[in-house]
């Protein structure tokens, strides 16, 4: 999974700004789905992504996991697959003493999330991250490492990952990457030019390279899989937490698409999703099925016959549209986004909203034709939208907090 990386980011998708070979690669190996979103923010999307639910159910606070939640890890560990993750973790006391307190030295330690093994960027208080990229810190099964002069944050995680798929392809493995690529800072990666005298530098510029090394990173676990002759029996699925960072200017050819973190619209939530298993997934196909982050834990726990880690599951599954069959998609996408629960900053307030392919309804009454307005600047006149407008409504009132 991907930090801050738009759909608009992947040649594949339509993108000119980057180079994403290997991500085309895998597509092209694979299904490519076309109406893929997420939550605006990374953690509501990794909470939902790692339990099925919506948030709605289990968000605590911004950068908190309630330790009380079963996680996919602990759904594999329990079907006895190996499990591990690697990358970033921030589900643990985000905040600092004097910013929400109430949750200081709470959430959920990657110690408890049903993994195996970690390798893990953030995983304690904010003031210990350090750096996630060049010079990084990370926590290893326990040990702490801090300031690791010339290494490279995401080579560190990818590294542990491909050791962990080694000394694993014997026995069933559940890997899981929350990549820190590409959240910024915007720093120089080992082959930008500007590696060995400014590292540490934070500029939007080295948002490309950021990019391409990221596909570069998803290569080298794509071909250690090939080498140890495991596609065929490996599911690989990437897809990224929320849309492009607001600093970002991308391209699509003639068309610029800024980035929108952060917001509710297509710029902020529509993400790449690309699945590949070898000998199971057709190949080069496009889907344009909805898929949400809930969706995953319903997924994956089919495709090795796992019991889901909580009930109920929000999510739907989509491994018979991986198996080339028609499947049930879900007809409808509900969001309950509260990224600072308690505020009382406008902009931090509680969004609700239920979208299909092309219309959005919030609970406010705004109605998008998202098909003609990606960017929801022109809502819908009361009344407009009939059979559609209904449905939608009857989501938000199903949903009702």
């Amino acid at each position: 999974m991907a930090d801050d990386l738009g759909y608009e980011c992947l040649n594949c998708y339509g993108g000119t700004s980057y180079r994403t070979p290997n991500l085309d690669r895998l597509a092209g190996q694979g299904i490519r789905f076309t109406h893929a979103y997420a939550q605006p923010l990374c953690t509501p999307t990794r909470v939902q992504l790692m339990t099925g639910q919506y948030n709605s159910r289990n968000w605590r606070a911004f950068g908190v996991m309630d330790p009380k939640q079963r996680t996919f890890g602990h759904m594999m560990t329990g079907a006895g697959y190996r499990t591990c993750i690697a990358g970033k973790w921030q589900l643990h006391s985000y905040n600092p003493p004097d910013f929400e307190p109430e949750w200081r030295g709470k959430g959920q330690h990657p110690n408890d999330a049903g993994f195996h093994e970690y390798c893990l960027w953030h995983p304690l208080h904010t003031e210990d991250k350090g750096s996630r990229y060049g010079d990084p810190s990370w926590l290893e099964n326990g040990k702490l490492f801090k300031n690791e002069k010339g290494k490279y944050g995401e080579d560190v995680s990818a590294d542990y990952l491909m050791r962990f798929i080694e000394r694993s392809q014997k026995q069933p493995f559940f890997a899981y990457y929350p990549m820190a690529l590409t959240h910024g800072p915007f720093n120089p990666t080992p082959r930008s030019a500007a590696w060995n005298t400014q590292r540490l530098k934070n500029d939007p510029a080295f948002f490309a390279d950021m990019v391409s090394y990221m596909d570069d990173v998803v290569g080298r676990l794509v071909d250690r899989l090939d080498k140890l002759a495991l596609r065929e029996r490996t599911l690989i699925l990437f897809y990224s937490d929320n849309g492009t960072d607001k600093s970002i200017t991308s391209r699509m050819g003639d068309k610029i698409v800024k980035g929108g973190k952060g917001l509710t619209t297509d710029a902020g939530t529509r993400v790449p999703l690309i699945a590949s298993w070898k000998g199971r997934t057709p190949q080069g196909k496009v889907l344009d099925d909805l898929v949400d982050s809930t969706d995953f834990v319903p997924t994956i726990a089919g495709a090795c016959g796992a019991k889901p880690p909580v009930q109920p599951v929000d999510g739907v599954s989509f491994l018979a549209q991986l198996e080339g069959k028609k499947g049930n998609p879900r007809e409808w996408i509900y969001s309950w986004y509260d990224p600072r629960p308690g505020w009382a900053k406008a902009e931090y307030s509680l969004i609700r909203s239920a979208r299909d392919k092309r219309f959005k309804l919030y609970d406010d009454g705004r109605f998008y034709d998202i098909a003609a307005d990606e960017l929801e600047k022109n809502p819908l006149p009361p009344g407009a939208g009939g059979p559609a407008r209904e449905k939608l409504q009857s989501v938000l009132n199903r949903y009702k907090s």
